[in-house]
């Protein structure tokens, strides 16, 4: 006992020190993750509009969004625009019969999106497998019908309503350059807030949800609170990207809830790889240039789609992202490997 006590009050060794260094830097690779994501998307921005970038930035909250409920939690989703579309219209609706603050309507859609996933919640977190994919299908039809015909009065039914934000100071969306500071910077707070949630220990449990329920519920944990926490929080964040949907194009129809449309976001995180959240940004950038791009060229442009998921599916399982990452730490160990041979000789 003595022995321990007096080793845990030693200095670190050498072979101990990078990770205590990797450990206190922690926060200047948070900074360098921020620098890298923002950069990547002014760079595309010269190539493309600021528009369509603002567009790539609202999808890829969004499959960050759809990345915490499948990726991580394991549970998959075919009716994830419900919340994005019901984030859309609550801002929409706000603005348009009760105030213009465009601040305060982002909030009234994340609060209604929100509390839509917390009553929905307790009802789809119970089902696992094809019936929860296929129970969040069903509410989204829902949803979609609703807006379309007994709402019409409200929603205008196909033909949507325009959105007109007020200006706010120097705060005015109608303003591209402003719109995309706006949303790069909750794209930023959104990866912030997931990959402090990801690497918690609420994380562990909800990857541990995903690796097998049945041990975590038998070691005494209420899997229940977890996953239904999650529904709410990825409902929520599927929120913010539709209230920032209709005000980047200060225009809201059923397209925003069209079930058809969870197709895409399934994609993005398949291509990405799931289970990342750069595999979500990398994911959703990637689909989005496709989906705007390629029927430009390609007449039936989805088949490519198709024959992009077997390529996935038999190649690179894990993604666009895995596949980099995996390359990277072969060849990391490939060199510590080679360094310890050397040192192994040196000494000899």
């Amino acid at each position: 006992m003595n022995e321990k006590k007096t080793s845990s009050l030693n200095p670190p060794s050498k072979e101990e020190l990078p990770s205590t260094l990797t450990n206190f830097q922690r926060k200047e690779y948070r900074k360098i993750d921020f620098l890298l994501i923002a950069a990547g998307f002014l760079l595309i921005t010269p190539i493309l509009s600021v528009h369509r970038v603002t567009d790539f930035m609202i999808f890829c909250i969004f499959a960050m969004s759809f990345d915490l409920l499948y990726g991580y939690m394991g549970r998959l989703s075919f009716g994830h625009m419900l919340f994005l579309g019901t984030g859309a219209y609550s801002c929409g609706l706000f603005i348009k019969y009760v105030s213009g603050n465009p601040l305060i309507a982002i909030l009234v859609g994340i609060a209604v999106a929100g509390l839509l996933g917390i009553l929905l919640g307790l009802i789809i977190v119970r089902t696992t497998g094809a019936c929860f994919a296929l129970i969040n299908l069903a509410f989204n039809h829902i949803g979609f019908f609703l807006v379309l015909s007994p709402l019409r009065e409200i929603t205008r039914g196909e033909d949507g309503f325009g959105v007109s934000a007020s200006k706010l100071g120097f705060l005015n969306f109608s303003s591209r350059p402003i719109m995309f500071g706006s949303v790069l910077l909750c794209l930023l707070l959104v990866f912030y807030l997931l990959k402090r949630l990801t690497s918690s220990p609420f994380g562990i449990m909800i990857r541990s949800i995903k690796e097998d329920e049945t041990r975590v519920r038998f070691l005494g944990y209420n899997t229940f609170l977890y996953k239904w926490i999650t529904f709410v929080l990825a409902g929520s964040l599927a929120g913010l990207a539709g209230t920032l949907s209709a005000l980047n194009y200060n225009y809201v129809n059923p397209n925003s809830m069209d079930v058809h449309s969870n197709v895409g976001v399934v994609f993005a995180c398949l291509i990405g790889g799931a289970g990342n959240l750069y595999g979500a940004l990398v994911g959703g950038v990637v689909y989005m240039v496709i989906s705007n791009f390629l029927p430009i060229y390609i007449h039936r442009w989805e088949m490519f789609l198709g024959f992009s998921l077997l390529i996935i599916t038999f190649r690179f399982r894990k993604g666009i992202c895995g596949y980099l990452l995996g390359l990277w730490e072969h060849g990391a160990k490939k060199r510590l490997i080679e360094r310890s041979a050397e040192q192994g000789v040196a000494k000899i």
